[in-house]
């Protein structure tokens, strides 16, 4: 017999809270913006150059030829893909974030401005914040030297955020 406390849907709430935590969690240890931004550069570069996109301003018609029909479908694939990777594999973003940057570039003599320029700069800003993306830190001596303001405190106390080694933390700064 079901229990009202038991059933999954009884507290849709709570399921819906422990959901978003849980995405905010997964999302909080990738590039998430930057697979997305990347994903997004890719569909408007997969879209415009088919033949069912036909366009006119005012009386001159806009001719897609075969060659930007295929590089389109090549570079949005490409960039849908490398940001689907960004989100599941992580360990790869320094060269999805590369190769997210070179393929919307090339996208803008090969298909049609970068699908319009839609394309061609969330693929650039996707590709950058892939490079720029760093994992969070789990070294455990990083956040715990803080004084009274907040301020991270080096491994002698002189307040410069200095780790292991000598060498600064990134993020750490004092």
């Amino acid at each position: 017999m079901w229990n009202r406390t038991t059933a999954p849907w009884s507290r849709p709430r709570e399921a819906i809270a422990t959901a978003r935590r849980e995405f905010r969690v997964w999302r909080g240890t990738r590039p998430f913006w930057a697979g997305l931004l990347t994903f997004v550069g890719g569909l408007p570069i997969l879209y415009f150059p088919f033949p069912y996109t036909h366009l006119s301003l005012g009386g001159l018609g806009l001719a897609l030829s075969t060659t930007a029909g295929a590089g389109s479908l090549l570079i949005g694939s490409l960039l849908i893909t490398l940001g689907v990777t960004l989100w599941l594999q992580q360990q790869v973003r320094i060269f999805a974030g590369v190769a997210a940057i070179l393929l919307s570039l090339l996208s803008v003599p090969v298909a049609n401005f970068g699908g319009f320029f839609l394309g061609l700069l969330p693929g650039l800003i996707g590709g950058s914040l892939a490079c720029a993306w760093a994992p969070p830190s789990t070294h455990p001596g990083i956040l715990g030297r803080r004084d009274a303001d907040g301020h991270a405190r080096g491994a002698d106390g002189d307040g410069v955020g200095r780790g292991d080694g000598g060498l600064a933390e990134p993020g750490i700064s004092g």
